[in-house]
């Protein structure tokens, strides 16, 4: 299974939001993460990048 981590940037702040993210859904500007274990986390902004290799998705917050 093919798990990112959600790291999410807010002007010089880089956080790790959520790991093992296993489903995304984007719903205007917001961005519903899933979790390996059904957690959920709801996080305002946009997606800039999803690099499997490195295994994380990077979201610009607002």
């Amino acid at each position: 299974m093919c798990e990112l981590n959600a790291i999410l940037i807010k002007g010089d702040e880089r956080k790790t939001v959520m790991e093992s993210v296993t489903k995304m859904v984007v719903e205007g500007d917001s961005i519903q993460l899933y979790g390996l274990l059904g957690e959920k986390e709801i996080i305002e902004g946009s997606i800039k990048e999803v690099d499997f290799s490195k295994g994380e998705t990077i979201i610009l917050g607002k």
